[in-house]
């Protein structure tokens, strides 16, 4: 693994490795359905299983996203919420736990806060690293020393379809970790893994220096015990978002540590 200069996300993928224990991070639509729920759900997760957290940036656009996602950043753009709240969210999140926070946006968003703004921002907030879903390594020169300034930790996407070689550039552009998509498609819920998957884990895990993660789809218990040999940490989404979509008013928390702990066993 890499040696980080701050120490939450790079602590806890250490943590993890001592441990012989597969993470799970959990992933939530900011202002869905409140910033004040989705600031409640990542303090009780944060001490009910989950290891790090993803805070979502809604976005009018989610190309990468399916329909359960899609409609959690609807109903939070409704609500006006904005990447400011999402840094307010994290700042108050903060102040009472000590999780890895990881802002998890697509690039238009970012890019209208500012560049300069949005790093600096995030910093003082407590945040501790950016995935930009839509901005590949051979892109993010400007960006990784913007974040680098800060102190702010990038990690980047894997496809199914990324080349070993591809793969050794992103690794070395990445000092968060290795998002190693579950299969091609968007995020959602799926019965199945790839039968493929664990192979091609098998096979960047021996090439990356990053800790490795792997989301889209993951839902199950049975998900969880087939990929936690073979990666640090599995990304937990539409089911915890749909979940706290159907929870009643003041219940959304516990059916997000319902979905948690399924997923763990």
């Amino acid at each position: 693994m890499k040696p980080f200069k701050s120490g939450r996300i790079a602590g806890v993928f250490r943590s993890l490795r001592k441990e012989g224990r597969c993470g799970l991070i959990a992933y939530l639509t900011c202002g869905d359905p409140s910033v004040e729920v989705t600031i409640q759900v990542v303090e009780e997760l944060s001490k009910n299983g989950a290891d790090l957290i993803e805070l979502g940036v809604p976005f009018s656009d989610p190309i990468a996203d399916g329909a359960v996602i899609q409609g959690s950043s609807s109903r939070a753009l409704r609500q006006g919420t904005s990447v400011r709240d999402v840094l307010e969210a994290a700042r108050r999140i903060r102040e009472k736990s000590e999780s890895p926070l990881i802002v998890f946006s697509y690039l238009n968003p970012l890019l209208r806060y500012g560049m300069e703004p949005f790093c600096a921002d995030a910093a003082r907030a407590g945040v501790d690293g950016v995935l930009i879903t839509d901005l590949p390594p051979e892109s993010a020169g400007l960006w990784l020393e913007a974040a680098k300034r800060n102190g702010l930790r990038m990690s980047f996407l894997v496809a199914p379809t990324t080349s070993m070689k591809r793969l050794r550039l992103i690794d070395r552009a990445a000092d968060g970790f290795v998002y190693c998509l579950s299969t091609s498609g968007v995020t959602g819920e799926r019965r199945d893994l790839d039968p493929a998957l664990l192979t091609r884990l098998a096979e960047i895990r021996k090439t990356i220096l990053n800790p490795l993660v792997v989301g889209f789809g993951i839902s199950s218990a049975e998900h969880y015990r087939a990929l936690a040999p073979h990666c640090d940490a599995v990304v937990v989404g539409s089911a915890i978002v749909r979940a706290i979509a159907g929870a009643a008013p003041g219940k959304e928390a516990s059916a997000a540590i319902t979905v948690v702990r399924e997923i763990l066993g």
